[in-house]
């Protein structure tokens, strides 16, 4: 039983960053955004993730390419969890 909870905030943990990096990456379409509370939660949460790529992986001109390498990673790490606890 405990298993099936551990497998529920897995999904539900590796959603919902995967969800603020897009939702950073879209915020930083815009140069002028307002910084608040919300913009504020975001970046201090992706920034580990997305920093972590930023030094491994340089940018291709004026992209930057670490938020979909961290997507894949996470998703990546999401399913050898899930693979490890046993549970699809």
């Amino acid at each position: 039983m405990l298993i099936v909870y551990l497998a529920a905030f897995i999904k539900i943990f590796f959603d919902i960053l995967s969800f603020l990096i897009i939702v950073r990456v879209l915020l930083s379409w815009f140069p002028n955004r307002p910084h608040n509370a919300f913009f504020d939660f975001i970046m201090d949460v992706t920034n580990p993730v997305l920093n972590f790529f930023k030094r491994i992986i340089p940018p291709i001109g004026m992209i930057d390419i670490s938020p979909i390498v961290a997507l894949i990673v996470l998703d990546l790490l999401r399913t050898l969890l899930l693979a490890l606890l046993n549970v699809s």
